[in-house]
C-alpha cells in the first residue's frame, strides 16, 4: 500500500475518531460511510460481517473495526494506522473534556450540549438498523428477518443473553452441514 493509500486510511478514521460522538455503536454509521461508500473498502455484505464478528469479540468495537479494517486494507502498517487515527482524537478529547467537564460542570450550556447530540446519535443508529433490515430482507425474506429479529430482541433484552452469545450461536449454526432432503426423511421417519 502506498503512502497516499495510508494517508487516506488514517484520515478516513481520523474524521471518524473526531465525529463519532457517543462511542463505539454511534462510529458504526461513520465506519459504514468511509469503508463502504466514500472509499469501497468493502462491500455491505463483508461489512455486515465484520461488523457481526466485532460484536461476538471483547473489547471496544471502536478500535476492533479499525483493526480489521485498517488490516485489510494495507496490512500490519495499515491496522496500526486505523487504530491510530481513531483512538488519537478520543484520547485528546477525553483528556481537553474531562477538564473542561470537571471545572464548568455545574454550567447548564455544558449540560446541555452533552443531552443535544443523543437524538443525533439516534438517527445515525436508525439509519444504520434500516439498512441492515433491508439487506436482511433481501438475503431472507421479511418474515425470516422479522422472526429472527425478534427471536433475538427477545435473547438480549428479555432475557438478558449478551448479544455476543447470540451472534456466535447464529455463526456456529451457519457453519453446520445443511440437512439434505433425503437425510431429513429418514431423521423424521425414524
Amino acid at each position: 500500500m502506498t503512502t497516499s493509500q495510508q494517508g487516506k486510511l488514517f484520515f478516513s478514521f481520523l474524521r471518524i475518531g473526531l465525529l463519532g460522538f457517543g462511542g463505539g455503536p454511534s462510529m458504526i454509521p461513520l465506519v459504514h460511510q468511509e469503508v463502504v461508500k466514500r472509499h469501497a473498502w468493502m462491500r455491505d455484505e463483508e461489512f455486515a460481517d465484520v461488523l457481526a464478528i466485532a460484536n461476538t469479540l471483547p473489547g471496544p468495537i471502536a478500535t476492533k473495526m479499525p483493526g480489521y479494517i485498517g488490516f485489510r486494507v494495507g496490512g500490519t502498517l495499515g491496522c496500526i494506522n486505523a487504530v491510530l487515527a481513531v483512538i488519537l482524537p478520543m484520547i485528546i478529547a477525553m483528556i481537553l473534556m474531562l477538564g473542561l467537564f470537571s471545572r464548568y460542570r455545574d454550567v447548564s450550556w455544558i449540560h446541555g450540549m452533552g443531552q443535544g447530540v443523543v437524538p443525533v446519535v439516534m438517527v445515525m443508529m436508525g439509519q444504520l438498523t434500516w439498512d441492515f433490515l433491508n439487506k436482511s430482507r433481501m438475503a431472507l425474506g421479511w418474515a425470516a428477518s422479522l422472526i429472527m429479529a425478534g427471536v433475538a430482541g427477545g435473547l438480549i433484552y428479555w432475557l438478558g443473553i449478551h448479544p455476543g452469545l447470540v451472534i456466535g450461536a447464529l455463526l456456529a449454526a451457519a457453519l453446520l452441514p445443511p440437512l439434505t432432503q433425503g437425510k431429513a426423511v429418514k431423521e423424521v421417519t425414524r
